[in-house]
């Protein structure tokens, strides 16, 4: 049994970060083999982790995002060290130092595991929605004419999409997120006008698309289908707002198989999103 009270709580370095992104491998979440460089430039005041005796042994992330909405993730206790109230210890600490680094009346998403969710419940979170894991393999398809890359002279134009679906601006996430090394990118126009747009990238297996947001299900199609294409052969997963019906539809209609589920929780007001844009979620570590 470990002393609760020899427990050291601080801010972790980025090789500190890199051992949470390992953990997240080898818990099964398949995290990409970039994502570490990008959740850095996103926060790097925002990764945390608990050290006995000088070895970490649980940590998490409490991203600020301008200091005016927190997202909590990649939560992880080395597994010798679960059941011993540290895991419920530490949450809290992050949970609080989150939101000590927000503007008052900020509030904290999370997505949270079904085990975990009456846990999370008690700290003050509330469930928006349920969100489901789909995989499929990727397959040929024309891709729609009106599909293009995403070059450099779009971002102002993908930045404020995306604000729309998130619900805050992440211009220190989304930029690098978008330049990430083997990966794919996707957007719809037309009447030049941005409609929609897509994101693959490579994870330890196989891809995953991050996000899909786009203005109906057509659209939505459109570029689901581009993304498929992209990666012939290879499981693709795709992470489903399931209040969204025509996220639904897509995903049955394409027969993809379910992975797993779990929901976006808030702490405090949830944001305004335009939900019905969100045919994908973007990550479920930072959002």
């Amino acid at each position: 049994m470990i002393n609760i009270k020899e427990l050291k709580f601080q801010k972790l370095d980025f090789d500190g970060l890199k051992t949470l992104v390992k953990w997240a491998e080898e818990e099964g979440w398949n995290p990409g083999p970039h994502d570490a460089e990008v959740y850095w430039a996103t926060d790097s005041d925002g990764f945390y982790g608990c050290f006995y005796k000088d070895n970490l042994i649980a940590g998490g992330s409490i991203v600020s995002y301008n200091n005016e909405f927190g997202f909590m993730g990649f939560f992880i206790v080395k597994p010798e060290y679960r059941g011993t109230g540290l895991g419920r210890k530490l949450w809290y600490q992050r949970r609080d130092t989150l939101l000590a680094r927000l503007n008052e009346g900020a509030s904290i998403g999370m997505d949270g595991v079904v085990d975990m969710q009456p846990f999370y419940e008690k700290g003050g979170f509330k469930i928006a929605f349920r969100d489901e894991r789909h995989e499929r393999l990727g397959e040929e398809f024309e891709v729609h004419k009106n599909i293009f890359s995403i070059l450099d002279e779009d971002t102002n134009s993908i930045l404020k999409y995306d604000k729309e679906c998130f619900g805050f601006s992440r211009p220190q996430f989304l930029k690098p997120w978008l330049k990430l090394p083997d990966s794919k990118t996707f957007k719809y126009v037309k009447d030049e006008k941005l409609r929609g747009f897509a994101f693959v990238r490579r994870a330890n297996t196989g891809y995953k698309i991050c996000p899909l947001f786009a203005d109906n299900e057509s659209i939505a199609e459109e570029l689901y289908k581009a993304c498929l294409n992209s990666v012939v052969g290879e499981p693709l997963y795709l992470d489903i707002p399931m209040v969204n019906s025509s996220a639904i539809n897509l995903a049955k209609k394409y027969k993809t198989a379910y992975v797993f589920e779990c929901a976006r929780m808030y702490y405090g007001k949830a944001p305004k999103v335009e939900i019905n844009k969100v045919f994908g979620i973007t990550t479920f570590e930072l959002g």
